[in-house]
């Protein structure tokens, strides 16, 4: 039985504890229970982000449709990463929220059915790189990104706050840690007045890679998950993608995991040696399960050292030029480190060069079923 010396303690306690620590407290277990609506999650990339300028209705109504929302939901997911690019959102003619009308009225539609789903939605701000470039060149590209989140913030902040989640932005490329921790806080306040009762999602400088995790500081906002990508490593997972280091358009086939004998043949894809020492340095770093999920405990670590949730929700490889094989070997492999550590994910992407699908607009999808199977759901 709790006598008055026993419980007079805890109660004096809670009583001199400061308000701001109590809300803290309270926000960071409203971070924790919510990233459990963020366990396994798809990228719809390439719909209102990444697009070569069109983003008119009839190519956002064919490129990913309510079949295709419906289709995520049966697969497993719960959650889905909706990349927005801020451009066509802020240019006229704007409706009564200061965006434009037609392309937030479509947002709406995706939004909500995917709500219907019971699917989660992160809004994720994916910008072009030209647009980031303003955030570390100087305040206006800063204040024009503050005007944009107030209002998208305050108009998705009447769907239900467990299931909406802002990301303040994709992948910075602030190369300077200390202006993005600045900028990131600052637009961190912005949403937080704008949707006091959502959970932000927040990450590094530069590409969210896990040294960016790595080197953050948590925000003072309580309510907040933290988020990496994961593509290492980049000869395997960018083999023949045309953007990045040039010499990754050469590159095809390469296994994964790589032995010396696997490789050697294939470091003559690449002309130039230097190219082809970083090449080859992927079989020398012995790339396999084990080297994955020793990165992935770092990330974990740093959540745990900090008591912070963390996902990552952006992982995936090129399927254009890879081997199906190899590729689901590397899927399962970061997959299943990610779940062994606690940590969420999603995957990039649903229809896309890194996609779970294959799909021409306006068609029905076709599951791609090895990569269902690779990240441990059902079909």
């Amino acid at each position: 039985m709790l006598t008055v010396r026993t419980w007079l303690p805890a109660v004096l306690l809670v009583l001199v504890l400061p308000a701001a620590a109590q809300d803290h407290a309270a926000a960071l277990r409203t971070a924790f229970a919510r990233a459990q609506h963020l366990r396994h999650g798809i990228n719809a990339s390439e719909w209102f982000a990444q697009s070569p300028g069109d983003y008119s209705a009839a190519r956002t109504n064919r490129y990913i449709d309510a079949q295709d929302l419906a289709l995520m939901a049966r697969l497993g997911f719960d959650h889905v990463r909706l990349s927005i690019d801020p451009v066509p959102l802020e240019q006229e003619p704007h409706g009564p929220e200061g965006l434009n009308a037609g392309f937030l009225d479509r947002l709406d539609r995706a939004v909500d059915t995917m709500l219907d789903h019971g699917l989660a939605v992160l809004i994720d701000i994916h910008p072009e790189d030209s647009y980031k470039q303003q955030l570390f060149s100087g305040e206006a590209g800063v204040t024009r990104l503050a005007m944009t989140w107030r209002r998208l913030a305050a108009h998705y902040a009447t769907r239900d706050p467990d299931l909406i989640f802002f990301e303040i932005l994709n992948e910075p490329e602030v190369h300077d840690a200390y202006r993005w921790a600045g900028i990131q806080a600052r637009l961190a306040a912005v949403i937080r007045s704008a949707a006091p009762r959502n959970t932000l999602i927040a990450t590094g400088p530069n590409y969210s890679d896990i040294p960016d995790l790595l080197a953050m500081h948590p925000l003072a906002d309580g309510n907040v998950i933290y988020n990496f990508h994961f593509y290492d490593p980049h000869q395997f997972t960018h083999q023949g993608a045309g953007w990045g280091e040039p010499w990754w358009r050469y590159t095809h086939g390469i296994p994964y995991p790589a032995t010396e004998d696997s490789m050697q043949p294939l470091l003559q894809q690449v002309p130039e040696p230097a190219d082809r020492f970083q090449l080859e340095n992927y079989w020398l770093d012995h790339w396999d399960a084990r080297h994955i999920r020793l990165l992935i405990d770092e990330a974990a670590a740093w959540g745990r050292a900090n008591n912070v949730p963390l996902t990552c929700n952006e992982f995936g490889a090129y399927r254009e030029h890879t081997d199906p094989a190899a590729r689901m070997n590397w899927i399962r492999d970061v997959r299943t480190a990610l779940e062994a550590d606690g940590i969420g994910w999603a995957m990039w992407d649903y229809r896309g060069g890194f996609g779970v699908v294959h799909k021409q607009d306006g068609q029905p999808a076709q599951t791609d079923e090895n990569v269902v199977m690779a990240l441990g759901l059902h079909k």
